[in-house]
C-alpha cells in the first residue's frame, strides 16, 4: 500500500530502468575512436511483441507477426549495437505503424541524444502531413528524417513525386532542415530527380541502393544519374535483397562497386548486416573512406558532433 508520501516499488523500478538504460548507452558508445571516427548505423526498423500499447496503423502496408518481435526492441537493438560494434544510431520509424510514432519516441525516451535519433513517416496525400510533421520535430528535435516510398511493388502512398501532397511535405522537411529519405526502385528515380532539382539544397538519402531488383538495368541508369545532386546519399544497406551470400556478399562486387565509384565515398553511407561489409565492398579504398562510410559521413550530414 502506497500512501502518497513514499515512491510506489513500480515507480521506483520504471526510474531506474531509464536510468540504467541511459548509462548503458553511454558507457563508451556513441564516442569517437583515437582518430574521431565513429560507426554509425541508420537502418534498424524498430518493432515491439506489446501490440495493445505499440498498434499497428490502419493503413499499414503490411503486419510482422508481433510474436515475433522482441519485448523490447531498444534492448535487443543495444545488444547488436555492442556485438557489431555500432556506436550510433538512428531508430526508423517502419511502416506498418504509419505514422503514429510512438515506439520509436519510446526508444528515444530511454535514450542518449549523443547516441540515438529518429525518424518520420507519414501520408503525403493526407492533407495535414506537413503540420503533422511540423509537430513531430518541434516536439521531438531529435527527429531528423522525414521517408517517402515508391516502387514497384509499394504504391500505398502516392503515385508521383510530382504529386502535391508529396511537394508540400518535401519542401516542409526542406524548411526544418530535415534529410529527406528515399525508399525508393529504379523505375521512380527520375521522378525523383524532378523534386530533387525543385528544392536546391536538400539533403537526400537513397535507401538500399535503390531496391534494384524492383526496376531494369535500363531504369536504374537513371540512380546513377543522381549522383550529380552533390547533397544525395546513397546507402550500402539492403544488399540482401540482391544476392544471398552471406555475410559479406561478394557476389554483387561488381555492382557495388560501381555505385560507389559513381556516388564517392563521400557520399556512400552503411547499414544493415555487419559494417565489415563496407571493407569487403571498398577494398582498395583509403582506410579514411571507408571510415567516412561507415559512420564520418553521417555524423557530418545530421551535425552530429
Amino acid at each position: 500500500m502506497n500512501n502518497g508520501t513514499q515512491p510506489d516499488r513500480r515507480g521506483v523500478l520504471g526510474t531506474l530502468a531509464v536510468a540504467a538504460a541511459l548509462a548503458g548507452s553511454q558507457s563508451g558508445a556513441g564516442a569517437a575512436d583515437a582518430a574521431g571516427n565513429v560507426i554509425i548505423e541508420w537502418n534498424q526498423h524498430m518493432f515491439s511483441q506489446d501490440v495493445a500499447r505499440f498498434p499497428y496503423g490502419p493503413r499499414a502496408t503490411y503486419k510482422p507477426d508481433p510474436a515475433k518481435n522482441p519485448p523490447d526492441p531498444l534492448a535487443a537493438y543495444q545488444k547488436r549495437m555492442k556485438d557489431v560494434g555500432i556506436d550510433r544510431a538512428l531508430f526508423v520509424q517502419p511502416e506498418p505503424y504509419g505514422d503514429d510514432h510512438s515506439l520509436v519516441l519510446d526508444c528515444l525516451s530511454r535514450t542518449s541524444p549523443d547516441q540515438f535519433k529518429g525518424t518520420s513517416l507519414f501520408y503525403p496525400r493526407d492533407a495535414d502531413a506537413p503540420q503533422k510533421l511540423t509537430a513531430l520535430v518541434k516536439a521531438h528535435p531529435r527527429i531528423c528524417s522525414t521517408r517517402f516510398h515508391l516502387h514497384r511493388g509499394n504504391t500505398a502512398y502516392f503515385d508521383s513525386f510530382a504529386d502535391p501532397g508529396v511537394r508540400a511535405l518535401w519542401g516542409k522537411a526542406v524548411d526544418l532542415g530535415l534529410v529527406v529519405e528515399l525508399d525508393i526502385g529504379p523505375s521512380c528515380a527520375r521522378d525523383a530527380g524532378a523534386a530533387i532539382a525543385a528544392y536546391p539544397g536538400c539533403k537526400v538519402l537513397i535507401d538500399h541502393l535503390a531496391n534494384p531488383k524492383t526496376g531494369t538495368s535500363w531504369e536504374f541508369a537513371d540512380v546513377l544519374d543522381l549522383a550529380k545532386f552533390p547533397n544525395v546519399y546513397m546507402k550500402l544497406s539492403g544488399v540482401g535483397y540482391i544476392a544471398d551470400d552471406k555475410p559479406y556478399y561478394e557476389s554483387v562486387l561488381p555492382f557495388t562497386r560501381r555505385i560507389i565509384k559513381e556516388y564517392g565515398p563521400d557520399r556512400m553511407v552503411w547499414g544493415g548486416d555487419s559494417p565489415q561489409i563496407v571493407d569487403v565492398h571498398m577494398k582498395g579504398y583509403s582506410a579514411a573512406d571507408i571510415a567516412k562510410v561507415k559512420g564520418g559521413n553521417f555524423k557530418r550530414l545530421l551535425n552530429w558532433s
